[in-house]
């Protein structure tokens, strides 16, 4: 099984061309609800006209990761969900609002976000993700199971929110519809891809082409920068919410704001490799620039002849560290973990290197900030002379 995820495979299934013009709409915003929910009305109407009908049932995917307040900026703020709702049902529809949480149950997920409390007097269905089915996504993965209120939806809005990711960069339009994977499925997934940064982007890029949102409204008003998604990253205001059919040219926006190159974002090469990336993007509104955007620190995972690659990754290669004062042994990172490369040693848990592949799963469901990333000593050197030559 693990050499039909290597990363060879990957020359055999890029395709060349591109998909046309994509449009992305990009407007200033504040948790102002009235204005807030002007803004939603106004971008769906424009971008979806009709889509939406008397009946339909509409699915709303929030990034829901785990149990945080609002002002923590790790979770789709209530307010977006709840305009976007109140949309759906001014059409006559029924909208469900679901995810897949890493931590936590769902009840306390919508509970401790707010988002149970903005959508109280209103008729939505609240549902987590639980029942499945099994989808053949392509190149090289083949059948995978999804959620299936997802995959039968009449309509799927996709509603991430703007953060850091400590191994994919970011996690924006894209990578929020991994919570259509229900469960321990997604740390599962994260195994079989194993260490291969580029092979995980393009099963993001793979579910995103199979599930097909409608259009991804994106929450940039409280975005997360340094070592997100979770709460190891920092609050940052960014002012903004961008909106597209195409969630790969969302993405691409979002990348040229924070002044990168659209291809930093593992998700949009590996889009690119397979001809998903759209030919220009007309974008609908001034693009700010946001200075000093702080991202995590990402190096290469593998590197060299396969004989060594043990060693190199216990010594060489970025890894989730312990901050011991701030770990409160709740075992949270012990039983997600899909590597079961983490054990508990007294009041600390302990990480077995060698099986570790730094899927940062561990420090996305932290409750407490206790993981992040750290290159060892060597490593450190090892990159400042190569930096000087």
């Amino acid at each position: 099984m693990a050499d039909r995820f290597h990363r060879e495979r990957l020359r055999g299934i890029e395709r060349k061309g591109t998909y046309p013009m994509s449009r992305v709409i990009l407007r200033r915003a504040a948790y102002e609800y009235s204005d807030l929910k002007r803004l939603v009305y106004e971008t769906l109407e424009s971008l979806i006209p009709g889509r939406i009908g008397r009946g339909c049932r509409v699915v709303i995917k929030p990034n829901l990761l785990a149990p945080a307040s609002p002002e923590k900026a790790i979770l789709t703020h209530p307010l977006m969900v709840r305009a976007v709702a109140e949309y759906v049902l001014d059409k006559g529809a029924r909208p469900q609002v679901s995810d897949s949480p890493a931590m936590g149950t769902f009840r306390k997920v919508m509970k401790e976000s707010g988002i149970m409390g903005a959508l109280e007097g209103l008729d939505v269905e609240c549902r987590e993700f639980l029942a499945s089915a099994s989808v053949d996504i392509g190149e090289p993965f083949g059948k995978i199971e999804i959620a299936r209120d997802a995959l039968e939806a009449d309509v799927l809005i996709n509603l991430p929110k703007l953060k850091t990711h400590s191994q994919m960069l970011l996690t924006l339009g894209v990578k929020n519809l991994f919570g259509c994977v229900v469960g321990f499925r997604k740390p599962e997934w994260h195994l079989r891809t194993g260490v291969d940064r580029e092979m995980f982007a393009l099963l993001l890029v793979r579910l995103y082409e199979t599930i097909k949102p409608a259009v991804t409204v994106l929450d940039g008003v409280l975005g997360m920068e340094g070592e997100g998604p979770g709460t190891g990253g920092a609050p940052r205001h960014i002012g903004v919410v961008l909106a597209g059919t195409d969630a790969l040219a969302v993405d691409a926006v979002v990348c040229k704001m924070l002044g990168l190159a659209a291809d930093a974002l593992p998700t949009n090469r590996a889009a690119k490799r397979i001809g998903l990336t759209p030919a220009s993007i007309d974008l609908e509104g001034e693009l700010p620039g946001v200075r000093d955007f702080r991202l995590p620190n990402i190096v290469p995972l593998v590197f060299g002849p396969a004989c060594f690659h043990s060693v190199l990754r216990r010594h060489l290669v970025q890894r989730p560290v312990l901050t011991p004062d701030s770990c409160k042994s709740c075992g949270d990172c012990l039983r997600y973990c899909p590597a079961g490369a983490i054990a508990q040693e007294k009041k600390r848990i302990a990480f077995d290197y060698d099986k570790c592949i730094r899927c940062y799963c561990c420090i996305e469901v932290c409750p407490h900030g206790a993981l992040k990333t750290e290159e060892p000593l060597l490593g450190k050197i090892v990159n400042r002379v190569m930096k000087r030559n």
